[in-house]
């Protein structure tokens, strides 16, 4: 199973490069083997209450590089980051694990979350059940699910498998027809991303948009492009529960410092 054809685009790049990289993990780690590694897996974590708090709930991202910007972070420190950030107020975390692309890892993931209390998302870019499992033997609370980048079918599976092992993933879209799909596909935490993933163009129009045809029984997170609590505020009152932050922390010399800064008065209980 696979996902869309390749266009050429930034995102159909890191789509090939991360099918060839699992066709080769999954005849080194079989799934069989990653089953008996979801049974060690340490308790999951509450990543939709976590979401749903009263108040501002900013999920920050450990993302140690983007295509968009290249290197972000350097030298990059995942535990020290993740206690930070639980320091300053945040809701749960976002890892990245996509190698190549983004300098992202599993261990960093597994070592962040080792470290704190917070729910944990695995954010990659995934299209093959395999690396639904490896995310719970690995840890992860919940996953990254795009929807630009999955079959219906395919999409509606692998929501479901999350739900068997307990973990509701994050459904991705960035335009109203794909906004469609995932309702279709009967996703309970729909994100809507402000950077478009072919142009990587970053609108926060967007989250403004779509949020009024998210139905009010799902979770909404506007993703990327956040830099101000004005913005966090508008975007609180237009119906979004939770936030996505990652490029604006992990440029900053005290992430801490600026996470505070955007939940602003809600970071002191306020």
């Amino acid at each position: 199973m696979c996902a869309q054809a390749n266009t050429g685009t930034v995102l159909d790049r890191i789509l090939e490069s991360r099918r060839a990289e699992v066709e080769h993990r999954k005849k080194v780690l079989p799934e069989t083997a990653l089953k008996y590694g979801v049974k060690a897996a340490t308790p999951l974590r509450d990543f939709t209450g976590a979401l749903t708090r009263p108040g501002i709930n900013i999920m920050a991202e450990l993302k140690p590089a983007s295509p968009s910007r290249g290197v972000l972070r350097e030298p990059f420190d995942p535990v020290a980051l993740a206690q930070s950030l639980e320091a300053a107020g945040a809701a749960a975390l976002s890892v990245l694990t996509e190698p190549e692309f983004f300098r992202g890892s599993l261990k960093n993931l597994r070592d962040a979350r080792k470290s704190i209390q917070l729910p944990v998302l695995r954010k990659d870019f995934i299209f093959d059940p395999w690396q639904v499992w490896e995310a719970r033997a690995n840890d992860a609370d919940s996953f990254l699910l795009i929807v630009a980048t999955l079959r219906d079918d395919l999409l509606k599976e692998l929501i479901l498998l999350g739900r068997e092992l307990g973990m509701e993933p994050l459904v991705e879209i960035h335009t109203r027809e794909e906004l469609d799909r995932a309702i279709a596909a009967e996703a309970c935490i729909i994100g809507v991303n402000n950077r478009n993933l072919k142009t990587l163009e970053v609108r926060t129009e967007t989250s403004f948009e779509l949020v009024d045809h998210i139905p009010e029984s799902c979770i909404a997170i506007s993703e990327s492009g956040i830099r101000t609590n004005g913005e966090l505020v508008k975007l609180r009152a237009a119906g979004f529960d939770a936030f996505l932050v990652g490029t604006r922390l992990m440029l900053s010399s005290d992430p801490a410092a600026v996470l505070s800064e955007l939940l602003g008065d809600a970071a002191h209980g306020k």
